[in-house]
């Protein structure tokens, strides 16, 4: 009898093919009536998800080898070159766009010009670090409501995009990208992860004086609530700057925030809500913050040993096949696999599919297969 995670990754392969031979260069990020319609090459360029579906080719072509893929990939990461010229359109995600497409690139291949391509987009990164504050400023003016200063807001998504400074200091062998990220990293740390294990999304520093002056909801139900993408972000962000720093105050936090995210879960079919503090009505869930969550539970048990790495990696799998048998469209023709994610809990669309929640979908299977390569 066929292995499920070998039975899961088939039914990827032949999904991942169809939708690279039917977006023919176009990068998505979520569909209509099952169709990517928009294509973000044309939309904005600059869209903080637009890294992911190259970062999904490059995962495709080193567990397959097939060129396709890596073609597809690297039109991609030309595109972007467009969003880096432009500048004025990045912030705080540029990890996301530039670790799953130039650095991936560079891993896997070698070529020169990815690695100048993500030297470039951490530059960017590093040069929006607030020295006073010690972190790095999250969106721009533009990204927020009209009015309203940002200029000291740090978020909690930004966890995921340190691992390009990280990457930049061990290609430069120059340390200053380490210490802006592991600075950044110790104010998330020190602003929004709380004592249970819980997280804000949103703090609001001065950035004058980097003192703390509050924390908002975000993208959740509310302040003081528990928004569950947030909390996955947390969870693999400081696993992943364990990885990358060894100090051993990261793998208590992701352990610690991990162990919160697993407790709620554990209540939903491993399914996270919305938002873990949302009312019971509507009752949101996002598919996406659950399998972000198995990949840093995966990342977690890599680090640790006996009971635990079991315990981390079964909860890690009980997400996968959770979502698997109950939240995915593996309909060939149709595009898009995993169903019922949600952007934000007051965004006026209820249950969505995400060009990341695929990401992370084929991530954790070909963890659990020894298939993957780090990309952050």
């Amino acid at each position: 009898m066929a292995d499920w995670k070998e039975e899961v990754f088939a039914k990827l392969e032949t999904k991942l093919e169809a939708e690279c031979r039917r977006l023919a260069g176009r990068i998505p990020y979520r569909t209509t009536n099952g169709v990517y319609q928009d294509d973000y090459v044309e939309k904005d360029i600059s869209w903080w998800t637009n890294g992911f579906w190259p970062g999904i080719l490059w995962q495709m072509y080193h567990a397959t080898g097939k060129g396709l893929y890596r073609q597809a990939a690297e039109t991609a990461e030309r595109q972007l070159d467009k969003a880096l010229h432009d500048f004025v359109g990045l912030h705080h995600d540029t990890g996301f766009m530039w670790l799953h497409s130039a650095v991936a690139d560079y891993r896997l291949t070698g070529n020169e010009a990815s690695r100048v391509r993500g030297l470039t987009a951490a530059s960017v990164l590093a040069g929006r670090f607030n020295p006073v504050g010690g972190y790095l400023r999250a969106w721009n003016h533009d990204c927020v409501e009209p009015n309203e200063d940002c200029t000291g807001w740090i978020i909690v998504d930004s966890m995921m995009n340190i691992p390009l400074l990280y990457w930049a200091s061990e290609v430069t062998k120059d340390p200053r990208f380490a210490h802006i990220a592991t600075a950044h990293a110790d104010t998330v740390r020190r602003t929004l992860v709380r004592e249970d294990g819980s997280c804000g999304h949103i703090a609001c520093l001065d950035p004058v004086t980097g003192e703390l002056k509050t924390v908002l909801g975000g993208q959740g139900y509310g302040p003081g609530s528990s928004w569950s993408r947030g909390q996955s972000w947390i969870v693999y962000g400081f696993a992943l700057s364990y990885r990358h720093t060894k100090d051993p105050k990261y793998l208590e936090t992701a352990k610690r925030t991990a162990n919160y995210f697993i407790a709620n879960i554990s209540l939903t079919d491993h399914i996270a809500r919305c938002d873990f503090r949302q009312p019971a009505d509507p009752d949101y869930l996002d598919t996406s913050a659950s399998l972000c969550a198995a990949c840093g539970l995966l990342e977690i048990a890599i680090h640790v040993d006996g009971a635990e790495k079991a315990m981390y990696r079964a909860h890690a799998e009980k997400i996968i096949r959770s979502t698997v048998e109950k939240h995915c469209n593996w309909a060939p023709a149709q595009d898009s696999i995993v169903q019922d994610c949600k952007v934000a809990y007051h965004n006026c669309d209820d249950q969505t599919d995400l060009i990341y929640a695929d990401y992370f979908l084929l991530e954790a299977v070909l963890r659990l297969l020894d298939k993957d390569f780090l990309i952050w």
